[in-house]
């Protein structure tokens, strides 16, 4: 949140030089406040495990937000009962005239996949087209933001020889964002990807920046300079048991999946994880919930204006 000071402080030069965000008395006075409204386009098999990863993080705000769950109407999950889905969740036809401050779009296990051949990859094209005049900003979580890169950036995917598993650290490229305001140099991030994006790709696009880097996993988060969109290619919101329980299933079904890295207590899988990146997960959102609320517009109508 902003703080509010007189327009004459004489600190005033110095806290907009720190980027600390103001807002002066008079405007203060003026400032109509708004729930802000937020989809969250959930991919994942286990989607009552997901609403609960995101809405925990987005939940630790201080402003109200209104939360939308949503899902594809051409591709009916396995593993949520029909009824649920159609109680909870909402699709395109259903929010087609309505508008949001952002969208969230989840990972999804379709990574190997060319996009093209995802099932339901038509209509996920028809909602990131759709959100550009309906949402005001786009926030993309592993594939979601990868889809997101390839679709709006053109920045395509590449396979990896194996599964790329653990918790790996990443290095704040960007120390201005304001996203990335309280992060240390390096802080960690679980990675769950048999795919990647290529440094060299994402860096050679002038509308994109690397917000975070990790020598062993690659380009972590990723902004679009132009709109405010974010990609973030790992998994801030896991939580503790996430990875032991794909690592468990994966033993279970005869795979040869490799123990996660630096994420078992001693590398002993019958220990149990530490969920040592969750206070990075709190401020990430909380960042990008303050940067949307500082720019999102009051009447969300407007956004049906935009070319």
């Amino acid at each position: 949140m902003p703080i509010k000071i007189q327009h004459d402080l004489p600190a005033r030069a110095v806290l907009e030089e720190e980027n600390v965000d103001l807002i002066f008395s008079d405007a203060a006075m003026q400032q109509d406040i708004r729930p802000l409204k937020l989809i969250l386009l959930n991919l994942m098999p286990k989607k009552k495990e997901t609403e609960i990863q995101f809405a925990r993080l987005l939940g630790n705000s201080p402003l109200q937000l209104e939360l939308t769950l949503m899902t594809t109407a051409s591709y009916t999950p396995r593993n949520t009962e029909p009824g649920y889905l159609r109680r909870y969740y909402r699709s395109l036809d259903d929010i087609k005239d309505e508008f949001f401050d952002a969208i969230i779009i989840t990972g999804a296990p379709v990574e190997i996949m060319p996009f093209d051949e995802v099932n339901y990859w038509p209509e996920l094209v028809e909602i990131m087209n759709w959100s550009k005049t309906h949402c005001f900003r786009r926030l993309g979580i592993c594939w979601g933001a990868q889809a997101l890169l390839n679709h709006l950036h053109g920045i395509p995917k590449h396979g990896l020889d194996a599964k790329r598993f653990g918790v790996f650290n990443h290095e704040v490229t960007e120390n201005t964002s304001r996203l990335m305001k309280g992060f240390t140099d390096n802080f960690p991030m679980p990675v769950s990807r048999h795919t990647f994006n290529d440094r060299k790709e994402i860096v050679a696009c002038d509308a994109l920046e690397l917000l975070a880097d990790s020598a062993v996993a690659g380009p972590g988060m990723v902004r679009d300079k132009n709109n405010g969109d974010i990609f973030i290619l790992n998994h801030l919101e896991y939580d503790a048991e996430t990875l032991a329980a794909e690592y468990h299933r994966d033993a279970a079904e005869g795979l040869s999946t490799a123990l996660p890295e630096h994420y078992f207590p001693d590398d002993d899988p019958t220990k149990t994880p530490v969920n040592f990146w969750r206070p990075f997960a709190y401020l990430f959102m909380a960042n990008w919930i303050h940067d949307l609320y500082q720019a999102t517009p009051f009447e969300l109508e407007t956004l049906g204006q935009r070319s």
